[in-house]
């Protein structure tokens, strides 16, 4: 797909799902933003990716005033933005008994407070009829124990989702969501044990855990004109975990 001199914004993407999109889209030709919340990790990053179309841009999107900065600088480099990723998140994975209210107002502030007042904020820089997409995820469909502050979180990502492709529809601007199920991040591998991630693959209907490339070719179609009639949709891309777990 070709994205030349298209502008695009990440959030969370020195990592997983949001590196490996970043890198598709450099490859397509566009000129790439992502945020992170580390220098170190936005250092390695841009040395990963290595390309002068690459913009990092230090900021903790669960912050309001680092979500103003983040558009100020912004606006400094573009005039407008074709293609949003909202896709920084958390995930603590804690029984109902055992979660606190610090580890709830974490998950809710980085996954829904920030991608809600970042899309406000970033409303005068979209282009008419530019793609905004969420990373959501199959567990707000899904109901596994030690996940409900998150699963609470995405599930409510999803309505914002929905109500926002109705109000931008006007500017044609689209608005989906993407929800992986197991993808082998650095984050998953880092809170999961290999006995877990065998066990997670077996869940699947092709008995694996995917990859954030695959995610990465999920977004890029959904920002992409061939998905020019498709708003306020969830695209699941899970290698059939809901379907096959559940059956």
């Amino acid at each position: 797909m070709n994205f030349k001199n298209k502008n695009v914004l990440i959030t969370g993407g020195t990592t997983g799902i949001g590196l490996a999109t970043a890198k598709a889209f450099i490859d397509s030709g566009a000129n790439v933003w992502i945020t992170g919340r580390s220098d170190h990790n936005l250092e390695q990053a841009a040395a990963e990716i290595n390309n002068p179309n690459l913009i990092t841009i230090l900021s903790d999107t669960s912050k309001i005033e680092d979500i103003s900065i983040l558009v100020t600088k912004i606006l400094e480099t573009a005039p407008q933005l074709d293609v949003v990723l909202l896709n920084a998140g958390i995930a603590m994975f804690e029984n109902i008994e055992e979660v606190t209210e610090k580890s709830f107002d974490a998950q809710f502030n980085t996954n829904i407070k920030g991608h809600f007042f970042m899309l406000q904020k970033l409303l005068p820089l979209l282009a008419n009829g530019a793609s905004v997409i969420f990373t959501s995820s199959t567990v707000a469909t899904a109901a596994n124990i030690s996940s409900s502050v998150y699963s609470a979180t995405k599930g409510a990502l999803n309505k914002i989702a929905q109500v926002a492709a109705n109000e931008l529809a006007d500017r044609n601007i689209r608005v989906n969501m993407v929800s992986p199920g197991p993808i082998a991040t650095e984050g998953f591998k880092s809170v999961m044990s290999i006995e877990k991630q065998e066990f997670l693959a077996g869940l699947t209907a092709l008995h694996r855990v995917g990859e954030p490339s695959e995610i990465a070719k999920t977004v890029l179609f959904l920002a992409s004109d061939a998905a020019s009639y498709i708003t306020g949709t969830e695209i699941v891309v899970d290698g059939g975990y809901l379907n096959y777990a559940m059956r």
